[in-house]
Protein backbone atom coordinates (compact mmCIF):
# COMPACT_ATOMS: atom_id res chain seq x y z
CA UNK A 1 0.00 0.00 0.00
CA UNK A 2 1.50 3.16 -0.87
CA UNK A 3 0.02 6.72 -0.18
CA UNK A 4 1.15 10.02 -2.17
CA UNK A 5 -0.17 13.79 -2.82
CA UNK A 6 -0.22 13.29 -6.49
CA UNK A 7 -3.45 12.85 -7.68
CA UNK A 8 -3.43 15.96 -9.78
CA UNK A 9 -6.65 17.52 -10.45
CA UNK A 10 -8.98 16.55 -7.09
CA UNK A 11 -10.59 18.51 -4.68
CA UNK A 12 -11.95 17.87 -1.12
CA UNK A 13 -14.53 20.40 -1.41
CA UNK A 14 -16.83 19.34 -4.24
CA UNK A 15 -20.20 20.41 -2.47
CA UNK A 16 -18.23 23.92 -2.25
CA UNK A 17 -20.31 24.38 -6.06
CA UNK A 18 -23.45 25.10 -4.31
CA UNK A 19 -21.91 28.12 -1.72
CA UNK A 20 -20.76 29.36 -5.73
CA UNK A 21 -24.74 28.81 -6.70
CA UNK A 22 -26.32 30.72 -3.48
CA UNK A 23 -23.26 33.70 -4.23
CA UNK A 24 -24.44 34.04 -7.39
CA UNK A 25 -28.08 34.21 -6.21
CA UNK A 26 -27.51 37.15 -4.10
CA UNK A 27 -24.71 38.77 -6.32
CA UNK A 28 -22.76 38.19 -2.67
CA UNK A 29 -19.30 39.45 -3.61
CA UNK A 30 -20.57 41.90 -6.07
CA UNK A 31 -22.56 44.00 -3.60
CA UNK A 32 -19.14 43.04 -1.21
CA UNK A 33 -16.68 44.57 -3.20
CA UNK A 34 -18.90 47.82 -3.46
CA UNK A 35 -18.52 48.27 0.24
CA UNK A 36 -14.38 48.61 -0.62
CA UNK A 37 -12.28 51.46 -1.79
CA UNK A 38 -9.93 49.16 -4.51
CA UNK A 39 -6.84 52.01 -5.14
CA UNK A 40 -5.02 49.98 -7.32
CA UNK A 41 -4.12 50.20 -11.43
CA UNK A 42 -7.08 48.31 -12.67
CA UNK A 43 -4.79 47.66 -16.13
CA UNK A 44 -2.53 45.55 -13.82
CA UNK A 45 -4.91 43.87 -11.38
CA UNK A 46 -4.77 40.00 -11.47
CA UNK A 47 -6.83 38.79 -9.08
CA UNK A 48 -10.16 41.41 -8.98
CA UNK A 49 -11.57 42.63 -5.57
CA UNK A 50 -14.97 40.46 -6.24
CA UNK A 51 -12.35 37.38 -6.73
CA UNK A 52 -10.64 37.85 -3.55
CA UNK A 53 -13.91 38.18 -1.64
CA UNK A 54 -15.17 35.27 -2.66
CA UNK A 55 -11.74 33.08 -2.32
CA UNK A 56 -11.83 34.30 1.48
CA UNK A 57 -15.44 34.18 2.20
CA UNK A 58 -15.83 30.97 0.51
CA UNK A 59 -12.41 29.28 2.22
CA UNK A 60 -13.87 30.12 5.40
CA UNK A 61 -17.13 28.45 5.23
CA UNK A 62 -14.86 25.49 3.70
CA UNK A 63 -13.54 24.97 6.68
CA UNK A 64 -9.88 27.09 5.90
CA UNK A 65 -9.61 30.26 8.17
CA UNK A 66 -5.69 31.00 7.93
CA UNK A 67 -5.23 33.16 5.10
CA UNK A 68 -1.46 30.76 4.93
CA UNK A 69 -3.53 27.88 3.44
CA UNK A 70 -4.46 29.55 0.60
CA UNK A 71 -0.87 29.20 -0.78
CA UNK A 72 -1.51 25.64 -1.52
CA UNK A 73 -5.64 26.14 -2.06
CA UNK A 74 -5.14 28.24 -4.64
CA UNK A 75 -4.12 25.37 -6.92
CA UNK A 76 -7.69 23.74 -5.53
CA UNK A 77 -9.57 22.77 -8.69
CA UNK A 78 -12.66 23.54 -7.39
CA UNK A 79 -11.53 27.01 -5.56
CA UNK A 80 -10.50 28.11 -8.83
CA UNK A 81 -13.96 27.64 -10.24
CA UNK A 82 -15.87 28.73 -7.20
CA UNK A 83 -14.27 31.42 -6.65
CA UNK A 84 -14.86 32.95 -9.84
CA UNK A 85 -11.75 32.92 -11.43
CA UNK A 86 -12.91 32.57 -15.42
CA UNK A 87 -10.46 30.16 -17.42
CA UNK A 88 -8.29 31.01 -20.64
CA UNK A 89 -9.52 30.90 -24.33
CA UNK A 90 -9.33 27.16 -24.29
CA UNK A 91 -11.33 26.09 -21.74
CA UNK A 92 -9.12 22.82 -21.56
CA UNK A 93 -6.50 24.60 -20.08
CA UNK A 94 -6.17 25.10 -16.51
CA UNK A 95 -8.16 27.47 -14.65
CA UNK A 96 -5.54 30.34 -13.28
CA UNK A 97 -4.56 30.39 -10.10
CA UNK A 98 -6.23 32.10 -7.49
CA UNK A 99 -4.40 34.77 -5.20
CA UNK A 100 -1.51 33.74 -2.35
CA UNK A 101 -2.02 34.58 1.09
CA UNK A 102 0.21 38.13 0.41
CA UNK A 103 -2.45 39.39 -1.68
CA UNK A 104 -5.41 38.18 0.55
CA UNK A 105 -3.75 39.71 3.29
CA UNK A 106 -3.96 43.47 1.83
CA UNK A 107 -7.49 42.72 1.55
CA UNK A 108 -7.98 42.53 5.55
CA UNK A 109 -5.48 45.01 6.13
CA UNK A 110 -6.76 48.60 6.08
CA UNK A 111 -5.30 51.09 4.12
CA UNK A 112 -5.00 54.10 6.61
CA UNK A 113 -2.53 51.59 9.00
CA UNK A 114 -0.43 50.07 6.49
CA UNK A 115 2.30 51.09 3.39
CA UNK A 116 0.63 52.75 0.88
CA UNK A 117 2.74 51.15 -1.71
CA UNK A 118 1.41 47.84 -0.98
CA UNK A 119 -1.92 47.84 0.86
CA UNK A 120 -4.26 49.95 -1.28
CA UNK A 121 -7.76 48.27 -0.50
CA UNK A 122 -9.86 49.66 2.24
CA UNK A 123 -12.69 47.87 4.15
CA UNK A 124 -15.78 50.36 5.41
CA UNK A 125 -17.20 48.19 8.06
CA UNK A 126 -20.38 50.51 8.27
CA UNK A 127 -21.53 49.83 4.70
CA UNK A 128 -20.56 46.12 5.07
CA UNK A 129 -22.83 46.54 7.87
CA UNK A 130 -25.27 47.46 5.85
CA UNK A 131 -25.41 44.86 3.60
CA UNK A 132 -26.20 42.50 6.30
CA UNK A 133 -29.43 43.99 6.69
CA UNK A 134 -30.12 44.39 2.81
CA UNK A 135 -29.20 40.57 2.44
CA UNK A 136 -31.95 40.02 5.17
CA UNK A 137 -34.78 41.93 3.68
CA UNK A 138 -34.17 40.44 0.08
CA UNK A 139 -34.75 36.92 1.50
CA UNK A 140 -38.48 37.70 2.35
CA UNK A 141 -40.37 37.72 -1.03
CA UNK A 142 -43.05 40.01 1.36
CA UNK A 143 -42.89 41.89 4.22
CA UNK A 144 -43.32 39.87 7.75
CA UNK A 145 -45.84 42.07 10.25
CA UNK A 146 -43.61 41.69 13.01
CA UNK A 147 -39.92 40.70 13.43
CA UNK A 148 -37.51 40.30 16.61
CA UNK A 149 -34.05 41.58 17.17
CA UNK A 150 -31.60 40.08 19.45
CA UNK A 151 -29.06 41.76 21.03
CA UNK A 152 -26.17 40.59 22.80
CA UNK A 153 -22.16 40.75 23.31
CA UNK A 154 -20.13 38.03 24.20
CA UNK A 155 -16.43 37.64 23.88
CA UNK A 156 -13.08 37.13 21.67
CA UNK A 157 -10.06 36.07 23.87
CA UNK A 158 -6.48 38.05 22.40
CA UNK A 159 -3.42 37.02 22.55
CA UNK A 160 -0.35 39.23 23.27
CA UNK A 161 -0.41 43.01 22.66
CA UNK A 162 -3.23 43.11 20.55
CA UNK A 163 -4.63 47.22 19.99
CA UNK A 164 -8.29 47.07 21.98
CA UNK A 165 -7.69 43.78 23.97
CA UNK A 166 -8.46 44.57 27.62
CA UNK A 167 -8.75 42.24 30.49
CA UNK A 168 -11.97 41.49 31.36
CA UNK A 169 -13.24 40.07 34.71
CA UNK A 170 -16.07 38.75 33.92
CA UNK A 171 -14.66 36.62 31.19
CA UNK A 172 -10.87 36.52 33.30
CA UNK A 173 -8.63 36.93 30.41
CA UNK A 174 -7.87 39.71 28.03
CA UNK A 175 -10.29 39.86 25.20
CA UNK A 176 -12.13 41.74 22.45
CA UNK A 177 -16.38 42.45 23.42
CA UNK A 178 -17.75 41.97 19.64
CA UNK A 179 -21.67 43.18 19.55
CA UNK A 180 -24.04 41.18 17.33
CA UNK A 181 -27.57 41.78 16.68
CA UNK A 182 -29.77 38.58 14.69
CA UNK A 183 -33.21 38.11 13.83
CA UNK A 184 -34.11 34.86 14.27
CA UNK A 185 -31.17 32.99 12.12
CA UNK A 186 -30.05 35.71 10.23
CA UNK A 187 -27.06 37.92 11.06
CA UNK A 188 -27.87 41.80 11.06
CA UNK A 189 -24.46 43.22 12.60
CA UNK A 190 -21.19 41.89 14.32
CA UNK A 191 -19.55 44.86 15.48
CA UNK A 192 -16.10 44.87 17.07
CA UNK A 193 -15.30 46.72 20.33
CA UNK A 194 -12.62 47.05 22.84
CA UNK A 195 -12.10 44.80 25.85
CA UNK A 196 -13.05 47.86 28.29
CA UNK A 197 -16.00 49.07 27.28
CA UNK A 198 -19.48 48.86 28.83
CA UNK A 199 -21.75 45.60 27.54
CA UNK A 200 -24.04 47.90 26.38
CA UNK A 201 -21.88 50.55 25.07
CA UNK A 202 -22.64 51.34 21.32
CA UNK A 203 -26.02 49.30 22.00
CA UNK A 204 -28.56 52.19 20.51
CA UNK A 205 -26.40 53.45 18.00
CA UNK A 206 -26.49 50.45 17.03
CA UNK A 207 -30.10 49.46 16.93
CA UNK A 208 -30.63 52.71 15.71
CA UNK A 209 -29.01 51.92 12.42
CA UNK A 210 -30.16 48.51 11.86
CA UNK A 211 -33.72 49.79 12.76
CA UNK A 212 -33.53 52.34 9.81
CA UNK A 213 -32.53 50.25 7.37
CA UNK A 214 -35.06 47.54 7.79
CA UNK A 215 -37.45 50.97 7.87
CA UNK A 216 -36.03 51.78 5.05
CA UNK A 217 -37.79 48.70 3.25
CA UNK A 218 -40.30 47.51 5.60
CA UNK A 219 -41.72 51.16 6.96
CA UNK A 220 -45.05 49.15 8.35
CA UNK A 221 -43.11 46.36 10.09
CA UNK A 222 -43.72 46.01 14.15
CA UNK A 223 -40.39 45.38 15.72
CA UNK A 224 -39.34 44.02 19.15
CA UNK A 225 -35.44 44.70 20.60
CA UNK A 226 -34.49 41.71 23.09
CA UNK A 227 -31.90 41.60 25.13
CA UNK A 228 -30.58 40.30 28.64
CA UNK A 229 -29.98 42.31 31.54
CA UNK A 230 -26.77 44.36 30.36
CA UNK A 231 -28.84 46.09 27.70
CA UNK A 232 -31.75 47.01 30.42
CA UNK A 233 -30.32 51.15 29.71
CA UNK A 234 -32.59 54.01 29.78
CA UNK A 235 -31.43 55.65 27.10
CA UNK A 236 -31.85 52.83 24.67
CA UNK A 237 -35.66 52.23 26.20
CA UNK A 238 -36.27 55.70 25.68
CA UNK A 239 -35.18 55.47 21.86
CA UNK A 240 -36.92 52.74 21.56
CA UNK A 241 -40.44 54.10 23.10
CA UNK A 242 -39.56 57.56 20.94
CA UNK A 243 -39.56 55.41 17.92
CA UNK A 244 -42.18 52.75 18.21
CA UNK A 245 -40.18 50.34 18.63
CA UNK A 246 -40.73 47.27 21.59
CA UNK A 247 -38.49 46.20 24.06
CA UNK A 248 -38.40 43.83 26.31
CA UNK A 249 -34.88 43.44 28.12
CA UNK A 250 -33.63 41.39 31.63
CA UNK A 251 -33.45 43.78 34.38
CA UNK A 252 -31.59 42.89 37.52
CA UNK A 253 -32.63 41.85 40.68
CA UNK A 254 -32.18 44.39 43.51
CA UNK A 255 -33.70 44.78 46.93
CA UNK A 256 -36.35 47.27 45.79
CA UNK A 257 -37.55 44.74 42.74
CA UNK A 258 -37.57 41.73 45.68
CA UNK A 259 -39.84 43.74 47.95
CA UNK A 260 -42.41 44.94 44.92
CA UNK A 261 -42.52 41.25 43.76
CA UNK A 262 -43.30 39.92 48.00
CA UNK A 263 -46.80 38.17 46.72
CA UNK A 264 -45.94 36.68 43.96
CA UNK A 265 -42.74 35.40 46.11
CA UNK A 266 -45.64 34.00 49.13
CA UNK A 267 -47.33 32.47 46.15
CA UNK A 268 -44.61 30.28 44.92
CA UNK A 269 -43.94 29.23 48.43
CA UNK A 270 -47.54 28.60 49.28
CA UNK A 271 -47.81 26.23 46.18
CA UNK A 272 -44.83 24.53 46.62
CA UNK A 273 -45.69 23.56 50.53
CA UNK A 274 -49.14 22.48 49.28
CA UNK A 275 -47.24 20.32 46.64
CA UNK A 276 -43.74 19.64 47.82
CA UNK A 277 -42.95 20.30 44.01
CA UNK A 278 -40.61 22.88 42.87
CA UNK A 279 -43.06 26.02 41.88
CA UNK A 280 -42.55 28.51 39.07
CA UNK A 281 -44.98 31.20 39.56
CA UNK A 282 -45.28 34.49 37.34
CA UNK A 283 -46.67 37.87 38.01
CA UNK A 284 -46.32 41.83 36.56
CA UNK A 285 -46.46 45.04 38.32
CA UNK A 286 -45.34 49.11 36.99
CA UNK A 287 -42.45 49.95 38.38
CA UNK A 288 -40.37 52.97 38.91
CA UNK A 289 -36.87 53.69 40.17
CA UNK A 290 -36.13 55.63 43.38
CA UNK A 291 -32.90 57.18 41.91
CA UNK A 292 -35.31 58.79 39.40
CA UNK A 293 -33.15 57.64 36.01
CA UNK A 294 -36.46 56.10 34.60
CA UNK A 295 -39.01 59.25 33.89
CA UNK A 296 -42.12 57.21 34.05
CA UNK A 297 -42.93 53.63 35.26
CA UNK A 298 -43.09 50.69 33.10
CA UNK A 299 -43.92 47.17 33.00
CA UNK A 300 -41.81 44.80 35.14
CA UNK A 301 -42.64 40.92 34.65
CA UNK A 302 -41.30 38.80 37.64
CA UNK A 303 -40.75 34.92 37.46
CA UNK A 304 -39.85 33.21 40.96
CA UNK A 305 -38.45 29.78 41.34
CA UNK A 306 -38.73 27.76 44.82
CA UNK A 307 -36.92 24.86 45.29
CA UNK A 308 -36.65 22.04 47.57
CA UNK A 309 -33.41 23.24 49.90
CA UNK A 310 -32.47 26.31 48.12
CA UNK A 311 -33.47 29.91 48.23
CA UNK A 312 -36.00 31.56 45.81
CA UNK A 313 -34.38 32.56 42.47
CA UNK A 314 -36.47 35.57 41.16
CA UNK A 315 -35.66 36.91 37.68
CA UNK A 316 -37.17 40.26 36.29
CA UNK A 317 -38.35 41.52 32.91
CA UNK A 318 -38.83 44.83 31.81
CA UNK A 319 -40.79 45.68 28.54
CA UNK A 320 -42.76 48.05 26.09
CA UNK A 321 -45.93 45.21 25.12
CA UNK A 322 -48.71 46.27 24.65
CA UNK A 323 -50.74 43.42 26.51
CA UNK A 324 -53.43 43.58 23.79
CA UNK A 325 -50.56 43.77 21.09
CA UNK A 326 -50.62 40.81 18.55
CA UNK A 327 -47.73 39.46 19.77
CA UNK A 328 -48.60 38.71 23.38
CA UNK A 329 -51.93 37.53 22.38
CA UNK A 330 -50.24 34.87 20.31
CA UNK A 331 -47.71 33.90 23.13
CA UNK A 332 -51.04 33.54 25.46
CA UNK A 333 -52.58 31.23 23.04
CA UNK A 334 -49.22 29.27 22.70
CA UNK A 335 -48.74 28.99 26.14
CA UNK A 336 -52.79 27.98 26.99
CA UNK A 337 -53.70 25.42 23.94
CA UNK A 338 -51.49 23.03 25.38
CA UNK A 339 -52.60 23.22 28.61
CA UNK A 340 -56.17 23.14 27.39
CA UNK A 341 -55.85 19.89 25.18
CA UNK A 342 -54.66 18.18 28.69
CA UNK A 343 -57.69 18.89 30.06
CA UNK A 344 -56.20 21.07 32.67
CA UNK A 345 -56.77 25.00 33.21
CA UNK A 346 -55.08 28.27 32.14
CA UNK A 347 -53.08 29.38 35.40
CA UNK A 348 -53.58 32.39 36.78
CA UNK A 349 -50.34 34.08 35.72
CA UNK A 350 -51.14 32.85 32.06
CA UNK A 351 -50.08 36.51 30.73
CA UNK A 352 -46.97 36.79 32.82
CA UNK A 353 -46.37 33.19 32.29
CA UNK A 354 -46.35 33.65 28.30
CA UNK A 355 -45.02 36.42 28.28
CA UNK A 356 -41.67 35.30 30.04
CA UNK A 357 -41.73 31.82 28.22
CA UNK A 358 -42.66 32.46 24.61
CA UNK A 359 -41.86 35.37 23.60
CA UNK A 360 -38.44 36.33 26.24
CA UNK A 361 -37.12 32.89 26.63
CA UNK A 362 -36.62 32.16 22.98
CA UNK A 363 -34.13 34.77 22.78
CA UNK A 364 -31.30 31.79 24.08
CA UNK A 365 -31.40 30.43 20.48
CA UNK A 366 -28.91 33.42 19.65
CA UNK A 367 -26.65 32.09 21.66
CA UNK A 368 -26.38 29.54 19.33
CA UNK A 369 -26.45 31.65 16.18
CA UNK A 370 -22.85 33.46 18.17
CA UNK A 371 -21.21 29.89 18.39
CA UNK A 372 -21.90 28.93 14.45
CA UNK A 373 -20.52 32.52 13.71
CA UNK A 374 -17.75 32.56 16.16
CA UNK A 375 -16.68 28.75 16.38
CA UNK A 376 -18.12 26.83 13.20
CA UNK A 377 -16.91 29.89 10.91
CA UNK A 378 -13.93 31.11 12.99
CA UNK A 379 -15.39 34.17 14.04
CA UNK A 380 -12.71 34.64 17.05
CA UNK A 381 -9.72 34.21 14.57
CA UNK A 382 -8.94 37.78 15.49
CA UNK A 383 -5.36 37.23 15.54
CA UNK A 384 -4.14 40.52 13.82
CA UNK A 385 -2.09 43.51 15.54
CA UNK A 386 -4.55 46.09 13.61
CA UNK A 387 -7.99 46.78 15.21
CA UNK A 388 -9.34 47.46 11.88
CA UNK A 389 -8.22 44.37 10.01
CA UNK A 390 -10.08 42.23 13.27
CA UNK A 391 -13.28 44.06 12.74
CA UNK A 392 -12.47 43.12 8.91
CA UNK A 393 -11.80 39.30 9.59
CA UNK A 394 -14.54 39.04 11.83
CA UNK A 395 -17.03 40.75 9.09
CA UNK A 396 -15.74 38.19 6.38
CA UNK A 397 -16.70 35.40 9.05
CA UNK A 398 -20.01 36.77 9.44
CA UNK A 399 -20.65 37.19 5.56
CA UNK A 400 -19.59 33.20 6.05
CA UNK A 401 -21.97 32.56 8.28
CA UNK A 402 -24.58 34.46 5.92
CA UNK A 403 -23.61 32.43 3.00
CA UNK A 404 -24.14 28.82 5.06
CA UNK A 405 -27.53 30.28 6.02
CA UNK A 406 -28.94 31.10 3.08
CA UNK A 407 -28.13 27.63 1.70
CA UNK A 408 -29.74 26.33 4.36
CA UNK A 409 -32.71 28.49 3.67
CA UNK A 410 -32.88 28.19 -0.15
CA UNK A 411 -31.58 24.61 -0.43
CA UNK A 412 -32.18 22.43 2.78
CA UNK A 413 -35.24 22.97 4.24
CA UNK A 414 -37.35 19.80 2.70
CA UNK A 415 -33.76 17.58 3.88
CA UNK A 416 -32.18 16.24 7.08
CA UNK A 417 -30.19 19.06 6.71
CA UNK A 418 -32.70 21.89 7.48
CA UNK A 419 -31.74 22.69 11.36
CA UNK A 420 -27.89 21.87 10.80
CA UNK A 421 -25.46 24.01 12.28
CA UNK A 422 -22.80 25.13 9.81
CA UNK A 423 -19.93 22.61 10.45
CA UNK A 424 -22.52 19.82 10.02
CA UNK A 425 -23.14 20.96 6.49
CA UNK A 426 -19.37 21.37 6.07
CA UNK A 427 -18.61 18.22 7.25
CA UNK A 428 -21.45 16.10 5.89
CA UNK A 429 -22.47 18.48 2.37
CA UNK A 430 -19.58 20.28 1.65
CA UNK A 431 -16.59 18.57 2.03
CA UNK A 432 -17.03 15.68 -0.94
CA UNK A 433 -14.07 14.21 -2.61
CA UNK A 434 -14.01 14.71 -6.68
CA UNK A 435 -11.75 14.59 -9.71
CA UNK A 436 -12.37 17.70 -11.37
CA UNK A 437 -12.11 16.66 -15.82
CA UNK A 438 -11.62 19.36 -17.91
CA UNK A 439 -12.99 19.15 -21.49
CA UNK A 440 -12.67 21.71 -24.69
CA UNK A 441 -16.27 21.98 -24.14
CA UNK A 442 -17.15 21.56 -20.01
CA UNK A 443 -15.66 20.88 -16.71
CA UNK A 444 -16.84 17.78 -15.08
CA UNK A 445 -16.94 17.80 -11.50
CA UNK A 446 -16.96 13.48 -10.79
CA UNK A 447 -18.06 12.43 -7.08
CA UNK A 448 -18.04 9.37 -5.43
CA UNK A 449 -20.83 6.75 -6.34
CA UNK A 450 -20.65 5.77 -2.49
CA UNK A 451 -21.26 9.13 -1.50
CA UNK A 452 -23.81 9.32 1.54
CA UNK A 453 -25.55 12.83 0.71
CA UNK A 454 -25.79 12.59 -2.65
CA UNK A 455 -30.01 12.80 -2.72
CA UNK A 456 -29.18 15.93 -0.29
CA UNK A 457 -27.15 17.18 -2.55
CA UNK A 458 -29.21 16.64 -5.69
CA UNK A 459 -31.76 17.76 -3.73
CA UNK A 460 -29.77 21.40 -3.08
CA UNK A 461 -28.51 22.01 -6.65
CA UNK A 462 -32.09 21.53 -8.08
CA UNK A 463 -33.13 24.49 -5.55
CA UNK A 464 -30.35 26.14 -6.73
CA UNK A 465 -28.96 26.04 -10.27
CA UNK A 466 -30.34 28.07 -12.97
CA UNK A 467 -33.28 26.60 -15.10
Amino acid sequence: MVGAFDGGEITSDAGGLLLREVAHRLDLFGRMATCFDDRRNQEQVRHLLPDLLAQRVIGIALGYEDVNDHDKLRHDPLLRMTASAKPGANTSAPLPALAGSSTLGRLERSFEVSDRRYHKITAHPARLQDLYVDLFTASYDTPPERIVLDIDATDIETHGQQVGGFFHGYYEHRCFLPLYIYCGPHLLLSKLRHGNVDGAEGAKAAIKRVVGNIRRHWPKVEILVRGDSGFARTNLMNWCEANGVDYIFGLPRNDYLLHKARKIRSRAAVDFLATGKTAAVFGHFYHMTRSGTWKRPRHVIAKVLHLAGKEQRCRFLVTSLDWNAPAVIEAMRQVREPLENQGGKAPKDLLARAIYDAIYCPRGDMENRIKDCQLDLFGHRASAHAFKTNQTRLILAGFAYVLMTQLRLMALKTTDLAKAAPNTIRQKLLKIGARVIASVRRIKISMPDACPVAEIFFTAWRCLAPP
